[in-house]
């Protein structure tokens, strides 16, 4: 038996912000199938996280963590969730807060959250064989992990969600922040800076990102955020792996957010659409395909894009529902141009998961035209829910989606290589011609219903990988 920690930030079903959560969430059950594989969650107990779930918890242990000059207590929590052993660390000072980032002191919050799951790796009852760290909030424990080695023999993995947040703080906090020699430094330091996420890429063991498309990006200026030659002096120990995402969660023939459950019938998503028109006070046209970006509305995901392209392809037969908060400029534009075209557009300036199911089960193509995206869950959902995905050709979009070709019948949606409008409108354009053939329309949404993304295959890749680092075979 292996014993493996996961650390990190988030988690569904307990807290979420992004895809981060889902995988946290969803990962360890898949592995769970793998009777040599013990696998295990630390995360924060953040206040926001519900009392339904903090009633559940059981007390296992307090300690003091010393840190910098001073000493924090950590007190650590567990519950049990489908077979899953989740540990949860509490401290007041660092976690009791409104929402879970976005504070001054972020670096300082996730550096003693690190610091203190190596104490617990001490006090605690479980001495993992790998220590799985996940984006920058956990990327310290991989550092303090190597240079302090809490437990005999422990290897560490490091996976990269999003490169762009890097834990980057000033060189001169080092001595408050961490109880290492100066020598320690050369490991954490980039650019003049302390930066978490290159201190966990100079120590782990193995790195992997979210998609093999990424893992390959990342290694070029353009995508690294800065960080290519420290991952072009890894890159035999880079992986990239393709998410999954929960397919009994994701299932829209057994999903409670929705009005009508269904497998694929077309004409049961039209009733999905009818009752969703009717909760939001907008018509439904029947005749017309219907378009819905689901996203936290920021560069990345490709707004500038459809800023440019946008009313031009409103002059065609189509409706548009847009759903997500962000950047006060992407708000803007899409509230007024909902003000404009009362019955093509209906901008959602919020979030909420069962308002997002509804438009995956409602509509006939989501778009998804991102700057750079690691892997991206979102178009992995609209396929599960029968919805066809438009993206760029980048990341994991480009591993997980193949543009339709309606002379071998071949793809499950549609992309676009350039990073330009002109290239998307033409793109948009096409899945119009698409849409209104019946015989490649049918053709296309078969393909779609063969997509598959469970966790299964990706879960066998991550047990692939823990087998190079232990000694004992995971699936013997």
């Amino acid at each position: 038996m292996e014993n493996v920690l996961f650390v990190a930030s988030e988690s569904t079903p307990f807290i979420k912000t992004g895809g981060l959560a889902d995988v946290i969430g969803s990962l360890p059950q898949a592995l769970k199938q793998y009777e040599q594989l013990e696998v295990r969650v630390i995360l924060p107990l953040y206040d926001e996280i519900p009392d339904e779930w903090k009633e559940q918890m059981e007390y296992v242990t307090t300690f003091d963590v010393p840190f910098g000059w001073r000493n924090q207590e950590a007190t650590v929590y567990t519950l049990k969730h489908n077979q899953v052993i989740y540990y949860f660390l509490a401290n007041d000072y660092y976690f009791t807060r409104k929402g879970i980032y976005g504070y001054y002191d972020d670096g300082e919050r996730f550096v003693y959250f690190s610091h203190a799951v190596l104490e617990f790796l001490v006090h605690g009852d479980f001495k993992p064989d790998i220590l799985h760290a996940h984006d920058w909030q956990a990327a310290m424990a991989v550092v303090l992990a190597n240079i302090r080695k809490p437990v005999d023999q422990m290897k560490t993995v490091f996976t990269i969600h999003n490169i762009k947040y890097q834990g980057v703080m000033p060189i001169d906090i080092f001595e408050d922040f961490f109880n290492l020699d100066r020598e320690h430094i050369g490991g954490l330091e980039w650019n003049g800076m302390l930066n978490c996420l290159k201190g966990a890429l100079f120590h782990a063991d193995k790195i992997t990102t979210v998609s093999p498309s990424y893992a390959e990006e990342i290694k070029y200026p353009y995508y690294s955020e800065g960080l290519h030659p420290m991952l072009i002096e890894r890159e035999q120990d880079l992986v990239g792996i393709i998410n999954g995402i929960d397919t009994k969660e994701y299932n829209p023939l057994t999903d409670p957010y929705l009005a009508v459950n269904y497998r694929s019938a077309r004409s049961k998503k039209i009733e999905n659409r009818l009752a969703l028109g009717e909760e939001l006070g907008f018509e439904m046209d029947l005749d017309q395909p219907l378009y819905v970006i689901i996203t936290r509305l920021v560069e990345q995901k490709g707004l500038h894009l459809v800023q440019h392209i946008f009313e031009e392809f409103l002059q065609e037969d189509v409706q548009f529902i847009t759903l997500g908060t962000g950047e006060q400029e992407f708000e803007h534009y899409f509230s007024d141009i909902a003000s404009r075209y009362p019955n093509k557009v209906a901008a959602l300036l919020t979030f909420d998961e069962g308002l997002a199911r509804k438009l995956y089960a409602s509509a006939d193509f989501f778009l998804m035209p991102s700057k750079f995206e690691p892997c991206g869950l979102a178009q992995l959902i609209a396929l599960q829910y029968k919805t066809v995905p438009i993206v760029r050709e980048t990341g994991g979009l480009k591993d997980t989606v193949l543009s339709y070709n309606e002379l071998t019948g071949e793809g499950n949606g549609f992309s676009f290589t350039n990073y330009n409008a002109h290239d998307l409108l033409n793109t948009l354009n096409y899945t119009l011609k698409i849409y209104h053939d019946s015989d490649q329309w049918q053709q296309l949404i078969r393909n779609v219903n063969k997509s598959q993304f469970s966790w299964k295959e990706s879960a066998l890749e991550y047990g692939r990988l823990y087998e190079q680092l232990v000694p004992t075979p995971i699936y013997g």
